[in-house]
């Protein structure tokens, strides 16, 4: 797709790694741990291309065995933007994904090196890229997401900096809790597919004060 105003053009078919369970978000952040041997070769391809590109989306079945199980519609492309190589560890690549723009799969294509790839619908999420580096729009109930996050976190004996969370900007913030957050894989792909950020902002003060009447897990870092 490409964008008026000297956007950049993103890629019809991009390569894309199914993690249930993680959530990556446009303006987001994701570390994840790589050692499997198709994302170690997906992640050496993507540090090759111009755009340092990776989709990460989830499959249907958060249990699902297969080596290429059925996956949402819809992922988030995150481009590369720190990475570490280890040679000796368990973990051969310790990448950072910066979130770009979601995108709808229109149909798989031949896979490379192992890894699956897709042709991908860009055109319903203009906004994403339309949004960045723009000033976001504050929250109508700022407080009562703050009250929201702080009985959460009790609940689920969560420890945050307080004063960081309520210094970090609406759309930072929400962006952020809504990632790291112990969500269900449906509740995360609910929150991806919110229409924008004041959609997400009501979904996720629904699930975190669903959250708070029946407590929760807490989750590690993503590794694959």
């Amino acid at each position: 797709m490409t964008l008026g105003g000297g956007e950049e053009r993103l890629a019809d078919t991009i390569p894309v790694f199914p993690l249930a369970g993680v959530l990556l978000l446009p303006g987001g952040r994701l570390p994840l741990n790589v050692f499997e041997p198709r994302y170690v070769a997906m992640v050496e391809d993507a540090l090759g291309s111009p755009q340092r590109a990776i989709g990460m989306i989830q499959p249907l079945d958060p249990s699902a065995a297969d080596a290429a199980p059925p996956l949402y519609p819809i992922g988030c492309l995150g481009r590369i933007t720190s990475f570490a190589e280890h040679e000796g560890g368990r973990y051969r690549f310790l990448i950072t994904l910066t979130g770009v723009s979601r995108f709808t799969v229109l149909e798989e294509v031949d896979g490379a090196r192992g890894y699956r790839r897709m042709r991908v619908d860009w055109a319903p999420w203009r906004r994403d890229m339309l949004a960045a580096g723009q000033p976001p729009e504050p929250m109508a109930d700022r407080q009562r997401l703050l009250a929201t996050i702080k009985r959460y976190f009790a609940t689920n004996e969560i420890s945050a900096d307080w004063r960081a969370i309520t210094e970090t900007p609406d759309d930072r913030l929400i962006t952020t809790l809504a990632m790291v957050c112990p969500f269900s894989p449906n509740e995360k792909q609910a929150l991806l597919e919110a229409p924008g950020p004041a959609e997400r902002a009501r979904t996720l003060i629904a699930l975190m004060e669903m959250g708070s009447l029946q407590g929760g897990d807490g989750g590690d870092r993503p590794r694959h």
